[in-house]
């Protein structure tokens, strides 16, 4: 059963400390665990090994902690969005470990299974098969990945009970539930807390076994990445398109 907390900050009080590993849902700013990702910032924990799918962007998301100095290291598949990210990993200030996009799901997955390693074809041949050990499996060459655990875990969802059962909607589901498994402790922040027995549990994607905190998210404007427009379908007026 979950332990509820009146907010972020309160949940991760006793959890964070310097040279912790954390794995972050979200993909860009869908998602994200952004009341968490403050908390984490108002900590002022530093040299944390961030774990997610990218640091969002410059201001924004887990961009906030590249700004604010508390990140040593990043695991993530993808860094183009975030300018601050790129301009610290490119001058060596800032330890980057590149894993492809799938590999990096498998491993989470892995680590909240209980799976210490795997074999992968994604990445042979390649940089990221650097320094990592190589089988051959019915004539085809494999590239062992290790498994990430993390330290602590943040996940956002859309739905939860005060079990800490975990619902997500559409696309903002992306990495979370992966990364919901693969923490020590799992704190997590929905937008809607129902009592128990109120979620159908064919819709439950998160079981509430893996969820140590939950908190109420606060209500805020959604930010988007990108924004471009395209002509409205019938007229030449040009409607929002969101990236």
């Amino acid at each position: 059963m979950s332990t509820m907390y009146a907010n972020a900050a309160q949940a991760l009080q006793n959890l964070m400390a310097d040279g912790l590993t954390i794995a972050v849902g979200g993909f860009g700013l869908s998602g994200i665990p952004a009341d968490l990702i403050d908390a984490v910032r108002e900590s002022g924990a530093k040299d944390l090994t961030i774990v997610s799918n990218n640091m969002g962007v410059d201001g924004k998301g887990l961009g906030v902690l590249i700004e604010a100095g508390q990140v040593r290291k990043v695991i993530a598949s993808y860094v183009g969005e975030n300018k601050l990210f790129a301009e610290q990993y490119l001058a060596g200030k800032l330890e980057v470990e590149f894993t492809p996009q799938g590999t990096l799901a498998e491993r989470l997955r892995a680590g909240g299974a209980g799976i210490p390693a795997f074999y992968t074809r994604t990445g042979v041949g390649t940089l990221v098969a650097e320094g990592k050990p190589l089988e051959e499996f019915d004539g085809v060459t494999y590239v062992r990945e290790r498994a990430i655990t993390a330290d602590v875990a943040l996940v956002h969802a859309h739905t939860a009970d005060t079990d800490g059962n975990l619902i997500y909607r559409y696309t903002a589901r992306n990495f979370n539930p992966v990364v919901a498994t693969a923490g020590k402790v799992t704190i997590a922040e929905a937008e809607l807390i129902v009592q128990p027995g109120e979620l159908d549990p064919n819709h439950i994607v998160t079981p509430g076994v893996y969820v140590q905190g939950l908190v109420q998210a606060t209500a805020r404007v959604k930010d988007i990445e990108q924004r471009t427009v395209r002509p409205r379908p019938g007229t030449q007026r040009p409607e929002a398109l969101t990236v």
